[in-house]
């Protein structure tokens, strides 16, 4: 009598085989983790640039009407009213959780958190 142990071709896979799909599985995530974290950074960047320059015309808006000169420097409660009908109908906030700094009429609005954006740079 003789004993035939044969193989079905459903019995798994080699630890080998596992441990190659996870390696290739980690490298793409540390490409797509690190691109997309890049362009997180840079969306929050873009939005907080929007809004410095929301508040820039807002104040200089406000300084024409209240006939200001470059040296005047207004308050949040200049520029947003409770009721909403100043002129931002909020106050804006920071994609990055950083902290607008108004300044006076002549100087550029602020961050705490994001830098100016170099358009000219390359990525």
């Amino acid at each position: 009598m003789s004993w035939k142990v044969s193989r079905s071709p459903g019995q798994g896979f080699t630890l080998i085989e596992i441990m190659v799909v996870v390696c290739i599985i980690g490298i793409i995530i540390a490409i797509a983790g690190s691109t997309w974290i890049r362009q997180r950074t840079l969306s929050q960047a873009r939005s907080c640039q929007e809004n410095l320059s929301k508040i820039d015309s807002v104040k200089e808006q406000w300084a024409l009407e209240q006939k200001m000169d470059d040296s005047a420097t207004p308050q949040w409660t200049d520029l947003v009213y409770a009721d909403g009908t100043g002129y931002l109908r909020a106050q804006p906030i920071c994609p990055a959780l950083g902290l607008y700094t108004i300044g006076s009429i002549s100087d550029k609005a602020t961050c705490t958190v994001v830098a100016p954006i170099d358009h000219n740079s390359s990525p």
